[in-house]
């Protein structure tokens, strides 16, 4: 996808009956995440007659770093902050949906990003997934992983430093991860093609940003939290309190973790469809 800025790198599932009249959606991931993350959901989202796009957010994986960008004038390059992500957000809401509604979901800090494109978009989404996100900074160990970060590359935030970050710490998470080579060099290919920079002052923001669900709440559409039960990033407990402040549906995918998407993908596909279907019941009367 090209934006005003420049280009967006995008996977797209079409409706397997061909035409459809649903809305589609669009799904945002979370730190260090990328489009992949949820092509275990593609599939069971197509059968059900919805087209879905997942975007690399800038200077992850396939998405360039704005910084490597020469400029086009007139145009705010992306800086990686909240507000600038979701305004990125918000134009490729504005391309998937050709000027129509068009359902979000954002993952951990991609559900961050997403709350900035809900406020600021020309017009509010068909609704708002968040998926194992939380009303403000990240806390606990997810915190300290993220500020571990932010310290190993701001003195030298390159490709290289990436590299001996890899050997020296994200390798041995991976193989803990996945004992299948294939998924360990995806992981590894991911995060030494992504942006240090953008690395660096988007672990700034996980860990600093305010809580703005209050603002959410009076924004008009229709609003699901969704987590698994072993969520160990924002707690399930902090969860259930931003939907109660959003008037939001809450979801618990059993038996899942932080990634329902990977770990339980059928029955987050089936939770989504389900209530994306009804937001779009109720829109119609």
């Amino acid at each position: 996808m090209t934006l005003s800025y420049g280009p967006v790198a995008a996977l797209r599932a079409f409706p397997t009956s061909g035409g459809s009249t649903l809305a589609p959606a669009l799904l945002v991931h979370g730190f260090t995440g990328s489009k992949e993350d949820f092509i275990a959901l593609f599939q069971s989202l197509a059968q059900a007659g919805r087209e879905v796009v997942a975007i690399d957010l800038p200077g992850n994986h396939e998405s360039p770093g704005p910084e490597s960008l020469p400029p086009v004038p007139g145009v705010r390059r992306p800086d990686y902050r909240l507000p600038s992500l979701g305004a990125v957000v918000a134009e490729v809401l504005e391309q998937v949906g050709e000027g129509g509604p068009v359902h979000l979901l954002g993952h951990s800090f991609g559900g961050l990003v997403c709350r900035e494109a809900a406020l600021t978009a020309t017009a509010p989404p068909a609704s708002l997934t968040l998926m194992c996100s939380g009303p403000g900074a990240l806390s606990g160990p997810g915190a300290g992983t993220a500020g571990n970060l932010i310290a190993a590359v701001s003195m030298n935030p390159t490709a290289e430093r990436l590299r001996q970050l890899w050997e020296e710490q994200f390798d041995a998470v991976a193989r803990s991860r996945t004992t299948r080579p294939e998924i360990h060099d995806f992981l590894r290919r991911r995060l030494l093609s992504s942006s240090a920079v953008g690395l660096m002052h988007m672990a700034e923001e996980l860990v600093s940003a305010p809580d703005r669900v209050d603002e959410l709440a009076r924004v008009d559409m229709p609003t699901l939290v969704l987590y698994g039960e072993n969520d160990d990033a924002w707690s399930p407990r902090e969860q259930d309190r931003m939907a109660e402040r959003l008037g939001a549906r809450r979801l618990v995918v059993p038996g899942a973790g932080h990634s329902p998407n990977v770990e339980a993908p059928e029955t987050t596909a089936s939770a989504l469809t389900s209530f994306w279907n009804e937001a779009e019941s109720v829109g119609r009367h």
